[in-house]
């Protein structure tokens, strides 16, 4: 079924969708993007992407409000028929805009190009999440500024690669005997009853999804650290787990070939998944 997409003020069939081969976009990956979740028509801490966003667009210093963006998700939503589906995500991306090839920034004001799109999201059964999932270790060779949700994403899509063909759901990126995200997500992992992540440095990105976990483990009354992690600590963790807005929170139960903890999903992990749902659908009937 053909989709609608925005671009640039108008809602048109993807079909129709052009963007400039003079994009900044295109050619230097000179954007940054947002992906945001719905549940059954209400989005979930949208106020949050929102500010990364802004955050996002003041470093790479390109000039957009970010105060239209409420109005398009709504637009993507109904547009798609996708207000009563019961996870939805809307893919936002900002470019620089449309202008001659240079290094440095055009000259002159220059119109950023937004483009945006919306597609349901099928959450995994709850009898598959229980099984848990597999992960790799793979070296970190992103640039300096992870913490901007640009879209330089090759090394990300390199590490993700590197799991796809090793038939696992995730990448571990370790730079300097650290583990520090996934590819595409946040990792945490366990230790006794403690749960451990990665402070929010320009080393990883400052996940929306990290910091709803990080409230419900805190409200629950885990023991929570953000600090590094040695890769040679990770490995012999009791429980690991990734979250992010298309991987909620997802359990690992294997690390490069060997059993995390007892090779099964761990105590923590469904507690704060069955608090995050919660969480979720308490927020979508406006009591969060």
């Amino acid at each position: 079924m053909e989709s609608t997409v925005f671009l640039d003020g108008e809602y048109l069939p993807s079909d129709q969708a052009r963007i400039s081969v003079e994009d900044r976009g295109f050619l230097f990956g000179d954007a940054v993007y947002e992906v945001s979740p719905a549940y059954r028509g209400t989005f979930f801490r949208l106020d949050r992407h929102l500010d990364r966003m802004r955050r996002g667009l003041g470093a790479l210093q390109i000039d957009w409000d970010v105060a239209e963006l409420p109005g398009i998700h709504e637009g993507l939503l109904a547009r798609n028929g996708l207000d009563a589906a019961e996870v939805s995500i809307v893919y936002l991306q900002v470019t620089r805009g449309v202008a001659p090839r240079t290094h440095h920034f055009p000259p002159g004001p220059v119109r950023p190009t937004v483009f945006g799109y919306a597609k349901e999201f099928l959450r995994p059964a709850r009898e598959r999440w229980e099984e848990g999932w597999a992960a790799i270790t793979v070296p970190d060779q992103r640039w300096a500024r992870a913490d901007l949700k640009t879209t330089c994403l090759l090394p990300n899509v390199l590490a993700q690669e590197a799991a796809r063909r090793s038939d696992v759901a995730d990448a571990v990126l370790v730079r300097d005997g650290f583990a520090l995200e996934g590819a595409h997500n946040n990792l945490f992992a366990v230790f006794g009853d403690t749960v451990v992540t990665h402070p929010a440095s320009n080393q990883i990105l400052h996940g929306i999804t990290r910091e709803f976990v990080l409230e419900l483990a805190r409200g629950a009354g885990m023991p929570v650290e953000e600090r590094p992690i040695p890769l040679e600590e990770l490995s012999g963790a009791d429980e690991i787990f990734f979250t992010g807005t298309t991987t909620e929170i997802r359990p690992t139960v294997e690390l490069d070939g060997l059993p995390v903890g007892e090779g099964r999903v761990g105590p923590v992990a469904r507690a704060l998944f069955d608090a995050f749902l919660a969480g979720v659908e308490q927020a979508r009937r406006g009591q969060g």
